[in-house]
């Protein structure tokens, strides 16, 4: 481990429905880094180098973003992990500076898509993901459905063939994020279900109602990272939020050789990737107060708890039943709405969550604050694949 590193801003704009406001991806991208260069109080210039994280558009795209901010020549880095990609920008950011390359960096994720699930983009070359899609289709068949949800819902039926999982349990999770965004003026959608709504909406691919989804979303996050010593130059202490532990792990020979759905969608790389910022911060699961985890699928929420370690393998039903994963309880998992309801647009996600979390901590998350949070956990997964996890402390 290097120096320490804080986060001194954040910023995001409202996530909205593709294509329902007049806004492009530089307009999105500028609001979120003003907004977090105001937090952190410090002009643009004070950023020596940046990280844009973003799937969809062409190369240099991070560029013409970061161009509404201001022209000062930096290195700024083109990022592309999947739905992980906001979180690598915020990994590389880190590293910057832990490094000690750079006292202050900005790390941007942005995203302009388009409605309805995602389709494949290049039909001439190799599928990133066709060794997923291989063994899925060698384990459970092809339906005719999103490949996405059927990857997640496969891994849920999975947990419910092995551990006795119900789709209540999962259908849970979905009403407990609804609930939760309600509070969330960030969130796509701000409308609280019934457990019954959650249940009966539209099948996607079963045990995934439509209700239990996340949607496509446009929208953009930012934040300012820097060393202690710029803290200290510039009396950024009332706003910084230490980075106590952050790691990324990519696929493992288990996410194929193990033949399991679980594992094909990450649950090793989640695990390893934890199990690290554990190490790294001294702090583990019964610290952690407050988590944003990558919810892009009722049924990877459950399987993420156990991979975070929040409870043993095959409890996750369990976990969700007993209430410890929303107020009142031992975590707040997603008080933000969690993807499913405050949306996804893959470069912001985890950016967005980086935000979430800062004004945990910060004690300025409003009506959706959870009370004395000190420690906060964040996860954040990409198939083909990498996941992201972050533990992150008052400075």
């Amino acid at each position: 481990m290097g120096r320490k590193v804080y986060v001194v801003g954040v910023g995001m704009t409202k996530f909205e429905k593709p294509g329902s406001r007049q806004w492009d991806y530089p307009d999105m991208a500028k609001e979120a880094g003003e907004k977090a260069l105001a937090d952190a109080g410090i002009p643009y210039d004070q950023v020596e180098q940046v990280a844009v994280g973003y799937c969809y558009g062409d190369s240099t795209a991070g560029e013409r973003a970061v161009y509404t901010l201001g022209l000062t020549g930096v290195p700024i880095y083109n990022v592309n992990n999947n739905c992980s990609t906001g979180s690598t920008a915020l990994f590389m950011a880190k590293q910057f500076v832990e490094g000690g390359l750079a006292e202050c960096t900005m790390a941007l994720g942005f995203e302009k898509m388009e409605k309805g699930s995602l389709g494949v983009k290049f039909t001439d070359r190799t599928n990133p993901m066709d060794q997923h899609f291989k063994l899925m289709v060698e384990l459970r068949g092809f339906a005719q459905a999103p490949p996405a949800p059927q990857m997640f819902g496969n891994a849920g039926r999975e947990h419910m063939e092995r551990y006795g999982t119900t789709a209540e349990q999962f259908a849970k999770i979905g009403w407990k994020n609804h609930k939760h965004s309600v509070n969330n003026p960030y969130s796509q959608f701000q409308d609280e279900y019934t457990l019954e709504q959650v249940k009966g909406a539209p099948m996607v691919y079963d045990p995934l109602t439509k209700l239990q989804c996340c949607p496509t979303s446009d929208g953009a996050g930012a934040a300012i990272l820097a060393s202690e010593d710029f803290v200290k130059k510039h009396d950024l202490w009332n706003n910084a939020v230490e980075v106590a532990g952050m790691a990324m792990a990519t696929d493992l020979r288990s996410s194929f050789d193990d033949k399991s759905c679980i594992k094909m969608v990450g649950a090793d790389m989640t695990r390893k990737a934890a199990q690290k910022v554990y190490e790294q911060s001294g702090l583990g699961p019964e610290n952690v107060d407050v988590v944003e985890l990558h919810d892009c699928f009722s049924c990877n929420e459950l399987i993420t708890y156990e991979g975070l370690g929040l409870c043993p393998e095959g409890k996750g039903g369990e976990l969700i039943d007993s209430g410890a994963v929303t107020y009142g309880g031992k975590w707040v998992v997603n008080p933000s709405g969690g993807l499913i309801s405050k949306g996804h647009p893959l470069g912001a996600t985890g950016l967005a969550q980086c935000a979430e979390l800062n004004w945990q901590l910060r004690g300025l998350a409003e009506k959706r604050q959870v009370k004395g949070a000190k420690v906060a956990l964040q996860h954040n997964l990409g198939l083909g694949g990498a996941a992201v996890v972050t533990m992150y402390r008052k400075g």
